[in-house]
């Protein structure tokens, strides 16, 4: 055998032997993988069903009358109706829900346009041009979520009364800022810290201040993080019902505060409660379906570094 054929040969096996092994779609590690990837999507299918049954549920409910609503097993057969919905929105010489649901809207939004405008540049002097002890800083933020709600009740309950601001809309916006913001300033720093330096460093190269580069630059390329951040503010100014329960009375009465009224010392009125439940619930699901594709993007920003 000539040297050649014996190097070709060595060559040939090196290189059969450095060939990745391409496994046939029928093998039995293939199947195995395909097995155990359509366990998962089914799993991950059967615990968001199970997630849903109670919103389906209270949206199946409150099409049902009240007696049906409150037999014992509960008929899925029952013949559906909107009586809840006509007795929710004051069919029946009610109360009317829309100053509740108006009051509830304005108090989220505007605490919510407040928080993004505070939290934006706080975000940015701690991500981008850091402070000294910017940590400690960050730090100071999380601590304030630390004090229970239920502490800081009185105290503010006395603050209102002597300013006369009980029963005001407007004493919810200021709470929810307050209550937002540290959380707004912590998702925001993580976002902000993803913007290139060198695009702000050009912006000011060409003369753009600090409004501008906020607005201009760091606004359109954090849009993800800000809807996000945004959603998540609304959503718990939204929510919240402990403040709005002890300082608002008539005129600043809020959704939440609203939905306890259909709980009366007459009873229990499943259904009303289940379609007030789904009106109530509506503004955020919008919110959310609409924000979707920005709020996953948002909330998986500066998760992988």
């Amino acid at each position: 055998m000539s040297t050649h054929s014996v190097a070709d040969t060595a060559n040939t096996a090196s290189t059969t032997a450095a060939r990745p092994r391409v496994e046939h779609k029928y093998a039995p590690g293939a199947k195995r993988a395909r097995r155990i990837n359509t366990g998962l999507g089914v799993l991950a299918w059967v615990i968001g069903i199970v997630f849903c049954l109670p919103a389906l549920w209270m949206l199946l409910t409150s099409f049902h009358s009240e007696a049906d609503a409150a037999t014992n097993p509960p008929s899925l057969a029952a013949s559906l109706t909107l009586d809840g919905y006509r007795a929710f929105f004051g069919s029946d010489g009610g109360a009317s829900p829309w100053p509740p649901l108006l009051n509830s809207l304005m108090a989220s939004l505007f605490s919510t346009v407040l928080v993004l405008l505070l939290a934006l540049p706080a975000a940015y002097a701690l991500s981008i041009r850091r402070v000294r002890k910017w940590t400690d800083v960050m730090f100071f933020f999380l601590s304030t979520k630390m004090l229970p709600v239920v502490a800081g009740l009185l105290p503010i309950y006395l603050f209102a009364k002597n300013v006369g601001m009980l029963d005001n809309i407007w004493l919810l916006v200021i709470l929810y800022t307050s209550m937002n913001l540290p959380i707004a300033v912590w998702m925001m720093q993580s976002f902000l810290a993803d913007v290139p330096v060198s695009v702000i460093e050009a912006a000011q190269v060409d003369g753009a201040r600090l409004p501008t580069v906020l607005a201009r630059v760091v606004a359109p390329i954090a849009a993800p993080g800000i809807a996000a951040t945004s959603l998540i503010c609304f959503i718990f100014s939204w929510n919240e019902l402990l403040f709005a329960r002890v300082l608002t009375g008539v005129r600043a009465e809020t959704a939440p505060v609203y939905l306890m009224s259909v709980v009366t010392s007459q009873g229990l009125f499943l259904a009303q409660l289940c379609a007030a439940s789904v009106i109530v619930s509506l503004p955020v699901l919008a919110a959310g379906f609409a924000a979707q594709d920005k709020l996953v993007q948002g909330l998986s920003l500066g998760a992988v570094k």
